[in-house]
Parts: structure tokens; sequence; C-alpha cells
């Protein structure tokens, strides 16, 4: 089969090298691509949201599965444009994509399908919001409903910091459109772990379940990010009594009510979760692998994905499972200086061929370019470096020996990914020994 990949970063790096793996494949085409994913497929430049020139290539190419990565072109409604044109798409349509497009959308499908949640309001206008917090006192979420690359959840410690939060939003205009409508929540306490789950519009098939880090700094501090690095398996989900209870009570009662809603949910459905002494509360819906977590899951899948992707496209899922490799991956961002606010582009990057000879590790590119025969940083989150091991302390040795042998002016990473799950390995192994 002839396939096109839509996106440009890691995670569609990482679906590309697992798709070229297939026997099923012919011709892989990512656009627009990077510098890592042009040594696996051929990379076209066109934007994710040039629906018309992106359908237009697919007809010209013979396209026969198309597989959406990124957000933004699910919510436009690519995923309803292919279709039409008679391809099989991986990624829910325009309709259901909107439980990601607008966090809005998001709580009212959990408070009508009692999908447990935080308490919220949500606001158009800014003075009413900041009354509301003043009223509600602090620690407390302030959230963009619309995208905001995954940053536009802010958690406020006090009153002054949530009021500065809907200024940002609403006023500045910091996220453009994305704050034309803000979600004010309840401060959740507990441990974040996201569930990923394969779906067709009625089967749903689990992921292995996966931790990632959001904040800029370590120890999980500062601001929120796409995604400084990621891990699976995740003890909190590496449980069949858990995984048995967020299917029950977040994604058995979400997808059957988006069908019953007339919005059938078919691709991937990711539920970031908040878990405190066993009990469940869902933070948000993404209607796509997250990034970085799609690089662990896919570097531990063991079956191949494309009878999977094309099972999610046909309704066929319930004929399919899912082999994974019992060792731990986990993947380190490394990213430009500065990010997430201003930072340079641009800049050389060496070491790729020295962590590439590394056993047990994987690159995946994500905001590179290649110009006269160097491969030069191009954006936030440059590369995910990415390590099989056994248990996380196996993983993360992998993983950060390839970091260590990469470098560019200013790069920066965090260097305690894992860090929670190191800590319970640590602990068990000093139980043992005592």
């Amino acid at each position: 089969m002839n396939v096109l990949v839509v996106g440009g970063g890691g995670r569609e790096h990482a679906l590309v090298w697992k798709i070229t793996q297939s026997p099923l494949v012919g011709t892989v085409y990512c656009a627009p691509g990077n510098a890592g994913i042009a040594q696996l497929a051929t990379c076209v430049e066109i934007s994710v949201d040039d629906l018309r020139a992106m359908k237009q290539f697919a007809i010209e190419k013979k396209i026969e599965l198309v597989v959406i990565g990124p957000e933004v072109p699910l919510v436009m409604g690519m995923a309803d444009e292919m279709q039409e044109a008679g391809m099989k798409v991986f990624g829910p349509n325009k309709a259901a994509a909107a439980i990601e497009g607008s966090k809005t959308l998001m709580k009212e499908l959990c408070q009508r399908y009692k999908v447990p949640t935080a308490e919220y309001r949500t606001f158009t206008d800014a003075e009413a919001a900041k009354a509301y917090v003043a009223g509600e006192g602090a620690p407390i979420v302030v959230k963009t409903s619309g995208l905001a690359a995954g940053k536009g959840a802010i958690v406020c410690l006090t009153v002054p910091q949530a009021i500065e939060a809907i200024d940002r939003i609403m006023v500045k205009r910091e996220f453009g459109h994305a704050g034309d409508e803000v979600v004010i929540e309840e401060f959740l306490e507990g441990e974040e772990a996201s569930f990923l789950a394969l779906v067709d519009g009625k089967t749903i098939l689990p992921l292995a379940g996966s931790q990632d880090h959001k904040a800029v700094g370590e120890g999980d501090t500062g601001p929120n990010t796409g995604g400084m690095g990621a891990y699976s398996p995740a003890a909190l989900l590496d449980d069949d009594e858990m995984v048995r209870r967020v299917m029950d009570q977040v994604m058995i009662p979400i997808v059957q009510g988006m069908a019953a809603d007339g919005m059938p949910y078919k691709g991937v459905l990711y539920a970031g979760l908040m878990i405190h002494n066993g009990r469940i509360k869902t933070l948000e819906f993404n209607a796509r692998f997250g990034d970085p977590e799609c690089q662990p899951l896919l570097m531990r899948m063991k079956s191949d994905i494309m009878p999977l992707l094309l099972a999610c496209a046909d309704g066929t899922l319930h004929e399919h499972e899912i082999e994974w490799d019992s060792r731990t991956a986990m993947c380190v961002v490394m990213a430009a200086g500065g990010y997430p606010n201003m930072y340079e582009k641009g800049l050389p990057i060496t070491g790729l061929e020295e962590a590439a000879e590394l056993t047990d590790c994987m690159v995946f590119h994500a905001g590179t370019r290649r110009h006269n025969g160097h491969v030069l940083t191009d954006g936030g989150r440059i590369l995910g470096v990415t390590g099989l091991g056994e248990g996380a302390i196996g993983a993360r040795i992998n993983a950060y020996e390839a970091v260590r042998k990469i470098h560019w002016k200013d790069a920066y990473y965090r260097r305690d990914i894992g860090y929670r799950a190191v800590e319970r390995e640590e602990a068990a192994l000093d139980e043992d020994e005592g």
C-alpha cells in the first residue's frame, strides 16, 4: 500500500519508522516530515493545515492509507476530506476530533456520560472569569478551550497567578483564538498517567500504559511544554485491575457516548488521567498519539502496526491483539535552549551518527531540517532520544547514553525523565537487599 503520514514531529518519525517495517507497505510519504523522517520516507513540503494541497497530493500519488499525526489537521477535518476522496484514514473525523479541539465540549461530554473529571466552569468574558477565581481561591487551573500545542493549561498556586493567566489568555491573546474561551478547573492532586487506546468506532483496544513529563523543569517544575519526555510501561497503569477501571469509568462511556451522539470515534484516543489514592479523574482527551508518548510505545510494540491502523479505519479492531516488548522504553526530549519561550533555530547538530550506533536506542527527530549536508535545529523540541532496557533504570541508562553523544549550542534536556519509576525500582531493590 502507498501510505501518507501527515506531520513532521517526533510522533510522526516514530509512526513512519514503525510503518516502514511492515510488509504491507509500498511507498511511504510524509508531509512535511523532517531530517530524520527523510531517511525513511519521501518528504513533501506541504503544511499540515493545507487540506486542499494535501488531498490533491494524496489523489495524485494513489495513497491508500492516510495516517494523520497532529491535532490541527484532525480538528480542521482532514479525515473527512480524505475519506470523501475514497482513502482509508487513521484518525477521527472533524466531529469526533472536537473532543480535543474544544475543552468545553470535552467537559460537556464527560458530564453527559458520567466520566470522572475535575469540577469546572467556562467563560468567554475575562472579568467574569477573574471574579470566579477570586471567589474560588487557589490552587486552581486555567486552560484555553482551544488548541494551544500543549501549553494552554496553567496551574496557578495563588489567585494573582490565576488572574495573570486569564489576562495572558483572554486579554493579551498569547494563545490566539485558542483563548476565546477559558475553562477554569479545580486543582487535582495525584500522579498523571497517559492511557491510549485504538478505537474503530465500537471496539477499544488499549495500548500499554505510559507517563509523560509536561513541565520544562526537573522535578516537574516550571511552565508546561508539549512534553519533555515519557516512558512505558507506567506503574500506575501496569495493573490489570486499574486498566479495567479506566476502561469502565473513562474509555467505554466516552466511546459509546460519542457513537450515540452521531460522532463515532476512529483512531487513537488519548486520555490524560490524574490518579490519586486509586481515584481516577480525566484531565483531557486528545484525538491523536501523544508526543512524546508515541515514541516509547512504538519502540515497545512488537506487532505489525499496519493491520492495526487499517482495522481502526475498517471497523475490524475486534480481530486484533497487540504484542509488547516486556522491557521499558524511555524517551528523553532534547530541546532548544529557551524552549518553551524564545529560542534560536538553524544550529548544527553533531553526534547523531554516534548515537545511531548504539543498540536498543532510536533517535526520533522532531524539529530538524537538512541544509548543505548538515542537520540543523528547526523548532523547540528537536529530538526524542528513546532507549529500551530492563526496567526504568535500564531504559534510562540507554537513553541518556545516547543523549550525551548529541550536541548543539544551548541544547537543553531534563535529566530526571522517569524519576518516579526509577525511584520505585530503587526502593524495591533496597528492600530486596535489606
